[in-house]
């Protein structure tokens, strides 16, 4: 097994070797931090399989803390935030998404926000657990966001990481892509296409080797034998980001809600497609975090100026902190 410490291959003189790890469909081959857990259920005229961990403090405090990915990450990416957050009493729940890393790569299956959120209550269900604290990081932000309009009497609080969707790409022009095209775009992706585009979009230009295995699990995943299912899948669910806004719906939220944002971020699902016009329009993360304050009830923001679209990995020791003091 390959874990996220060695998973990321440096030449000498700094290049990165193309022809690292080969995973499979499922991120078989790369190991996780603690357990892999699977929760089967019944969706959609098949039997889907979940992976997940449950981390259990050696000092409970009673609170449990759902953690939901991003579209380029999985639950292990969560690593150091599940340490800070087991040290401090909480019991951790780090979900794979169906579509996801550890989780099934179904062949037919319909993407959408509300039954990703459908699927993961049913998973806290099965575990006996009726009241969460959501922290969701890019996509899973909108996921969390998601969840807490359908199930608010299970959300305590709500915390998003650089959450995407906080503005409506379609309405302000970006030009829609086909599930066609963006599988087109997913085949045969390289980790070198990966760090470039997390480079530019989500760091500010800047690079760390801690960034790396990331990259490296994601591209092994490409490597290996499932890579048309994994493309397949990543083509829909970019779909479901793209076409299925939330950020209309801010003003119903009725949980307390945090958002932390990278002031350095500028994410903006079909972005590169856009005229330059409407380029120039997109992915401000600072007016649209404070835009999101401004109609979520009982949101407060936490701005990091000098950090981008993935906090907890930058600038893990601001990022905990913020994040405990928020939670407290």
């Amino acid at each position: 097994m390959v874990s996220a410490l060695t998973a990321g291959l440096v030449l000498s003189g700094g290049a990165h070797a193309e022809d690292g790890p080969a995973y499979g469909p499922n991120l078989e081959g790369f190991s996780y931090p603690w357990p892999v857990k699977i929760f089967a259920f019944p969706s959609q005229r098949q039997t889907l399989h979940m992976a997940y961990m449950d981390v259990q403090p050696d000092h409970p405090n009673g609170r449990v803390a759902v953690l939901l990915h991003g579209k380029n990450f999985c639950a292990a990416t969560w690593e150091q935030t599940i340490h800070v957050l087991s040290n401090a009493g909480w019991r951790v729940i780090a979900t794979d998404q169906i579509g996801f890393c550890k989780s099934d790569k179904p062949e037919n299956y319909q993407f959408s926000f509300g039954q990703l959120a459908l699927n993961t209550h049913a998973l806290l269900e099965s575990l006996s657990i009726h009241e969460t604290t959501l922290i969701g990081h890019s996509t899973g932000g909108m996921l969390a966001i998601r969840y807490a309009l359908m199930f608010p009497a299970a959300v305590h609080q709500l915390v998003l990481v650089d959450p995407v969707g906080l503005e409506d790409w379609q309405e302000k022009g970006v030009p829609y892509r086909s599930v066609d095209a963006w599988y087109a775009s997913e085949r045969g992706k390289t980790a070198d296409q990966i760090r470039a585009y997390e480079k530019k979009v989500y760091y500010d230009g800047h690079w760390q080797p801690s960034f790396e295995p990331w990259v490296q699990m994601l591209a092994g995943m490409y490597r290996g034998p499932g890579r048309d299912a994994v493309a397949w899948n990543s083509a829909r669910l970019y779909d479901m980001i793209f076409t299925q806004p939330v950020v209309h719906e801010f003003p119903k939220l009725t949980v307390p809600t945090v958002l932390m944002i990278g002031d350095k971020d500028i994410t903006a699902i079909g972005g590169d497609a856009a005229s330059p016009e409407v380029r120039a329009t997109l992915g401000h993360y600072p007016e649209l975090g404070r835009a999101a304050t401004s109609v979520i009830p009982h949101a407060r923001l936490i701005e990091f100026p000098a950090l981008g679209h993935t906090p907890q990995l930058q600038d893990p020791a601001a990022f905990h902190e913020k994040l405990m003091d928020a939670l407290r």
